[in-house]
């Protein structure tokens, strides 16, 4: 039997994520943001989360519904028969995403639902299941849209980027979703070698080798949320799960390289836990020793933006790219993900085509570089062309932003000037000719004041010579005399005790 079901992706990887359930087999796809919607049966649940590449998680929806206020998104989840998805010994938690008006806290709409499904099953059994926060039995997610409400089972449970086979990483590594889209839109599916420059803690090489070997992202995880579920099949799972019919041989070679000798040990660990060691190399090299490749190659790669990590001279980082890519790499395709438009901008280089990408809370761009030898007139001349069809059919499809907002400039301080707008009906600028120019006044020397001059006759400086009011002088015979001859200090001993008559006397005991 089948029913609805939902993949969470990241913005701009919505049609990679609707080619991939294509693939699959799926049912009455729909494509929305940072979701696809499908229709598929249990197995294709599992399957979804064991092969997709491009989903964050699969959801199970339950019930849809609309609510204007926080009691009708109660009274709505009470009316479910929770007993059916849970008992009072099940743990649970409840994630919410809310894009309302009415309801501003998003922690609120999760609290709702919590005592919904907490006072039914009190009224039902007498007790109450319990709320676990990491790893629960039971993960729930409602989606408020304005007054449209869903609630899901959440299959996934941790979220899918989280593949299994990175032991270690380093600071501000690329998602492992996001790295296996740009890969897939790119059309590369292993029919050359790849190469990244700099490859971090190696996830492009990683996921282009699982892409090229055409083996499951979800094969190395250690469990899946629906496993926890009452109506878990086990043959079926693991009929899902050991299905390698898609796997096959790969004929090439990936690259991947690193200046940092801590990444390129990180890298290594990473390729030796998933198992790719025989078709990844990792190796530590400089961008500057960038070599021509032996063999035909595509080159992917995520340079630093100059935000979470950056280089000393990073406008000077990407020059040298862009250098190395012309003389180097002629003839091949590269793509390069970035933030910053000034960076781009250094690697001198005219793009074929441009793709937005969020890169966490950054919007960046993906874009291709079709490299040939000489000067671009010249090839443009000799009836060449860097956009494909299909290259010119997507940047007609895409959007870009007409003034898209990015960071100071680097270098630039941190205040924000505002930018000055010239219109066509401003008004002009003032002509000054020569007939009418206002002449500069000058200083001749026969009208200018003469400088002010100090002779012998005028006042005289104040001058501290000999002459000058000495100073006080104090000799031995005016200073104090402090000898034995002086007044003898006060003694206080005889001095009669304060505090009445009795104090300071001592007082004998008697029996």
């Amino acid at each position: 039997m089948e029913f609805e079901l939902i993949a969470k992706t990241l913005q701009g990887l919505e049609n990679v994520l609707a080619e991939e359930l294509t693939h699959l087999g799926a049912n009455n796809i729909e494509i929305g943001r940072r979701m696809v919607a499908f229709t598929g049966d249990k197995e294709m649940m599992y399957r979804a989360n064991i092969q997709l590449r491009t989903a964050i998680r699969i959801l199970k929806p339950i019930m849809h519904f609309r609510a204007k206020t926080a009691d009708e998104v109660y009274d709505a989840v009470k009316s479910i028969d929770w007993t059916q998805y849970l008992t009072n010994r099940t743990t649970f938690a409840v994630d919410s995403v809310v894009y309302s008006s009415e309801f501003r806290h998003s922690k609120m709409v999760a609290y709702k639902v919590k005592d919904a499904i907490v006072d039914q099953m009190r009224e039902k059994t007498g007790d109450r299941p319990n709320i676990r926060l990491k790893n629960p039995d039971l993960q729930l997610h409602i989606h408020v849209a304005e007054y449209d409400c869903t609630l899901a089972l959440d299959s996934s449970g941790e979220s899918l980027h989280r593949r299994g086979y990175r032991t270690e990483q380093v600071e501000a590594p690329l998602n492992e979703v996001l790295a296996a889209g740009i890969i897939l839109m790119t059309g590369w599916r292993g029919e050359c070698d790849f190469i990244d420059p700099m490859c971090g803690s190696g996830t492009f090489p990683i996921e282009a080798a699982l892409i090229a070997r055409g083996i499951s992202p979800g094969v190395f995880r250690s469990e899946f949320a629906f496993e926890k579920w009452s109506d878990f099949d086990r043959e079926l799972f693991e009929r899902v799960y050991n299905d390698d019919s898609d796997e096959h041989p790969f004929n090439h070679h990936i690259y991947g390289y690193d200046i940092n000798v801590h990444a390129v040990a990180i890298a290594t660990r990473n390729v030796k836990a998933a198992g790719l060691s025989k078709e990844i190399t990792i190796e530590q090299r400089d961008i500057k020793n960038f070599e021509t490749p032996a063999k035909p190659s595509i080159l992917i790669t995520n340079p630093p933006y100059g935000e979470r990590i950056s280089a000393p001279d990073l406008l000077g980082l990407y020059k040298l790219i862009g250098a190395k890519l012309k003389h180097n790499f002629t003839d091949g395709e590269a793509w390069i993900l970035s933030y910053r438009e000034e960076c781009f901008d250094e690697i001198g280089l005219k793009p074929s085509r441009r793709i937005p990408l969020y890169n966490g809370s950054l919007e960046c761009e993906l874009r291709k570089y079709q490299i040939f030898s000489g000067k671009f007139n010249d090839m443009r001349a000799g009836g060449g062309d860097i956009k494909t069809r299909e290259d010119r059919r997507d940047m007609a499809q895409r959007k870009f932003k007409q003034h898209r907002e990015f960071k100071e400039r680097i270098g630039e301080q941190d205040e924000e000037r505002p930018r000055r707008h010239f219109d066509d009906d401003r008004k002009p600028r003032r002509r000054f000719d020569d007939d009418d120019r206002k002449s500069r006044r000058r200083f001749d020397d026969d009208d200018r004041k003469p400088r002010r001059r100090f002779d012998d006759d005028e006042k005289p400086r104040r001058r501290f010579d000999d002459d000058k009011r000495p100073r006080r002088q104090f000799d031995e015979d005016r200073r104090r005399p402090f000898d034995k001859d002086r007044k003898p200090r006060k003694n206080y001993d005889d001095k009669k005790p304060r505090g009445g008559s009795n104090r300071g006397l001592r007082f004998e005991h008697r029996d």
